[in-house]
Order: structure tokens, then sequence, then C-alpha cells
């Protein structure tokens, strides 16, 4: 059983990384194997709709966006870390998860566990958390929660370390997270059947016709 943590912060051991270290430790003590990828500080660049992915069943781009869809084929989780650019994710992790999800087959992520952690200064935390779980509720992945929104405060590690009830946050989200993935494996149970695809727009053909 394992769980991808991702790091959307271009700092590496900055406040979001202390996040998602709490959770990965709780994790880890929980039995379930955590895996800490960081973006990084270098450039992300965001889908540009060649359609390359649906042909070759990954993105063109060969950076850490298809490493981390490689490992989700064997991953039971995922949890998406950003720290607060403009009341939003980081242009990395909105790029990272942009092409992630849209490079992946659905049966990727399909009935596996998502959740986000948003870290801040002090405002915008909200608007970011409901950003990043969009990713997850498109996806048919149920997304974990914990005793309060995941989001933690301060301007550094310790700071974070300090935030006493944000720590509690990550500690239960990762307990809540390794609690569902070994229900989910104790139940073996088969996915549901799914109805035909359909695909529509709200343009309607019988109005244009003549």
């Amino acid at each position: 059983m394992k769980v991808i943590l991702v790091n959307g912060s271009p700092r590496a051991n900055g406040c979001t990384y202390t996040a998602l270290k709490i959770i990965a430790e709780r994790l880890e003590q929980n039995g379930i194997e955590a895996k800490i990828f960081q973006l990084g500080a270098k450039p992300i660049g965001g889908c540009v709709a060649c359609g390359y992915c649906s042909k070759a069943g990954k993105c063109f781009q060969n950076d850490l966006v298809n490493e981390v869809a490689s490992e989700m084929d064997t991953a039971d989780g995922l949890i998406i870390g950003s720290a607060v650019h403009y009341a939003s994710a980081s242009g990395s992790a909105t790029s990272f998860m942009d092409r992630l999800f849209y490079s992946s087959p659905a049966s990727r992520f399909r009935m596996k566990f998502g959740a986000s952690v948003v870290s801040c200064r002090r405002g915008g935390a909200t608007a970011t958390f409901d950003q990043l779980n969009k990713y997850f509720t498109i996806s048919q992945m149920p997304v974990v929660s914990s005793c309060y929104w995941n989001m933690v405060h301060g301007f550094t590690p310790q700071d974070v370390y300090a935030d006493k009830e944000g720590v509690r946050t990550m500690q239960v989200l990762a307990d809540n997270m390794a609690y569902l993935i070994k229900m989910k494996a104790a139940a073996d149970l088969p996915l549901p059947e799914q109805p035909p695809r359909a695909v529509t727009n709200f343009v309607r053909a019988d109005l244009y016709e003549e």
C-alpha cells in the first residue's frame, strides 16, 4: 500500500514540504509507504493540447509528470501540496496537475484516494484548497478529509510545527487515508460498472437546423 505526495512549492524544504513530511511520517507509522516528489524551481510546462498523450499514453514533455503518473499505477492515494500564490495553487502545481490528470487514462485514478494540503502565511488557503480538490472530484477519487481544512500557517518550517492545530490536522488526515486504504483492501470489491461514456456541449444542433 502506497501514497504519492507531491510538493508543488518551489522551495524544497519549506512550509509545504514540512506539512507533507508530517503526513508521510504518520502514514509510515500506519504501515503505508509514502513517497514525496518535489517539483522544485524548474519550470513545469502547461498542457499544449497536442493530443500526444491520447496516442502514447503519456505526455510528450518528459518530466516529473510522467514519473509520477507511472508511480500512480501502483499507488493507492495521491496528496498534492501547494503554497498559496495569489489565492491559488502555485503555477507549477497547477500545470503539473493539469497535465498529470489530462494525460492519464481514467483507470489510473478511479477510486484511489486523494487529498490536498495548503500552506500559507495568512490568507488564500481555502480558495487554493478548493482548486486542488477539483482534480479529484472530476476523476472519481474519494476525497479524504481531516478534522479541519487541510492547511498549515506560517512563514518558516518552524512556524508550521508551532501551528499545533495544523500539525494535528495533517496527522488526522494521514490516519484517515491509511484507514480508508486498508478498508478498501480488506473489502476487496470489484469496481462498479459504469454506463457508456457520453460527451456533450451546451449547443443544441436542432436550433440551427433549417
